[in-house]
């Protein structure tokens, strides 16, 4: 599920870490719609069966908004991509939202859908799923005007450094709640990466605040084009002791087994996860 839906987005590269230095490079090829073709246009993108992957994700998130505790001011997307979907639930339960990404082209992609210009990724189909979900009678067009209102800022990030907003941030910090999909696996050389990436990203967020985690399970590479990208490996039992070391209480965790219809070629990942982590007070 190409690791890195927004995997793209997220981060990069220090010199003295050769490892994120090569990642960052080979994100420089990495090519917007030619990721969104992959993963979000049928198949991967039909939402017509319940036993999909995308409805699947969007029941996650939106059964998770549902129980009224991930909500407050203000939610920073860690690692967006050129993709919307995975804030839609959430623009209900939040006055601020941030997205970010650190390719300037994905910026743009995403600058494109909130200023509704001619060319932009269509969202329609998302956007209808979601409504259906939460089942509220409010249309699509509802939802993405709401989103759009919501979305204050969208803003380069890198997860590999200790302040992945840089210093002077105009984001309201800390944040009372983080989103991320398929980021920090798909910028992460190796397990190492990934746990201080997470911890990096955790910096962003007041105690007691929620990570909703998005990722793919057991993938080591995707397509994005040009763009051949590595994903470190991640299972189950990584992701959960991983969330534990940075300081949270795993609330919810969820799997999703790729089934061989939509294992299209263009990655090798296996599954999905879906985690909610509270982060612990005094952390």
């Amino acid at each position: 599920m190409s690791a890195a839906e927004p995997g793209q987005a997220a981060g990069a590269a220090q010199d003295s870490h050769p490892g994120q230095m090569a990642v960052a490079l080979a994100y420089q090829r990495f090519e917007p719609r030619a990721y969104l073709r992959n993963n979000y246009a049928p198949p991967r993108g039909d939402l017509s069966s319940p036993d999909g992957v995308g409805p699947w994700k969007l029941r996650c998130l939106a059964q998770t908004f549902a129980t009224g505790e991930v909500s407050g001011h203000s939610l920073i997307d860690i690692g967006s991509g050129p993709t919307i979907y995975q804030v839609l639930s959430a623009c209900s339960h939040f006055e601020d939202i941030t997205m970010t990404d650190f390719l300037e082209v994905n910026r743009q992609e995403l600058g494109l859908w909130l200023r509704e210009e001619p060319g932009s990724f269509n969202w329609s189909m998302y956007s209808q799923h979601v409504c259906l979900i939460e089942g509220k009678g409010e249309s699509w067009q509802e939802k993405e005007l709401q989103l759009r209102a919501k979305v204050k800022r969208v803003l380069p990030i890198d997860v590999h450094q200790p302040q992945p907003l840089g210093a002077g941030s105009l984001v309201p910090l800390p944040a009372d709640a983080l989103v991320s999909a398929f980021c920090l696996e798909a910028v992460s050389p190796d397990l190492a990466s990934f746990q201080r990436a997470l911890d990096h990203i955790t910096t962003l967020l007041r105690p007691g605040g929620h990570l909703l985690l998005i990722g793919a399970l057991e993938e080591s590479w995707y397509l994005a084009g040009e763009a051949r990208l590595v994903v470190v490996p991640m299972r189950e039992k990584e992701v959960r002791e991983a969330l534990v070391r940075s300081g949270y209480v795993v609330r919810d965790f969820r799997t999703y087994t790729m089934p061989a219809h939509l294992r299209t070629g263009v990655d090798d990942v296996k599954g999905v996860f879906f985690a909610w982590a509270q982060k612990k007070v005094g952390v």
